[in-house]
């Protein structure tokens, strides 16, 4: 019988190339479906992976985005008898069983990503409260949100517009409707 390719993280095996080489899939464990439901890729290689085979992982934490999540499809991955190679970080070597230093890999970077997450949250209240605002500058500036509105009531068409402002058609759209909404805000409701 022959072995299933190695998955590596990113790779495009897709069903259908899968399926060219030969290798079947297999449905995964309903526990392993609901940890993973909106990571297809994990998915697609807990899907093709036998029993017996090793799946190798960067990190521990990339089988989980969070601590429950990870020793989920661990335990499901060694309940089938499919070990787990890590690569880097404290839990770095072949794994066939669950151990604490794997639990502890996974408690670290559930951790790591919570901090990550408060510190975001803090640099950007920060910044709003010294009055920065992030994200992009906008793409119309008075003189051109004059301009789109003066070809507009011209009759001009929004992709005629966008192309003379050097605009797209989107940012036409939503300056049009912008300006419509502040029209409507500056006319006295009839009575």
């Amino acid at each position: 019988m022959r072995r299933p390719p190695r998955l590596r993280r990113g790779a495009a095996l897709t069903g259908q190339r899968l399926q060219r080489l030969g290798v079947q899939p297999e449905e995964p464990l309903e526990l392993v479906k609901l940890a993973t439901a909106d990571r297809p890729d994990l998915l697609t290689a807990l899907s093709y992976i036998r029993e017996g085979d090793l799946l190798t992982v960067q990190e521990v934490d990339r089988l989980g985005r969070n601590l429950l999540e990870g020793l989920i499809v661990l335990n499901d991955l060694f309940q089938r008898g499919i070990g787990v190679k890590v690569l880097e970080g404290i839990a770095a070597g072949e794994h066939t069983e669950r151990s604490f230093i794997l639990d502890l890999a996974l408690a670290l970077a559930e951790d790591r990503r919570r901090d990550i997450v408060r510190k975001t949250k803090n640099g950007l209240q920060a910044a709003r409260e010294q009055g920065k605002v992030g994200g992009r500058r906008p793409v119309v500036d008075d003189d051109k949100r004059a301009a789109i509105l003066a070809r507009r009531r011209r009759g001009e068409s929004i992709r005629a517009i966008a192309a003379g402002v050097k605009v797209s058609v989107g940012v036409v759209h939503k300056t049009l409707a912008a300006s419509a909404e502040g029209d409507s805000a500056d006319r006295p409701s009839a009575p």
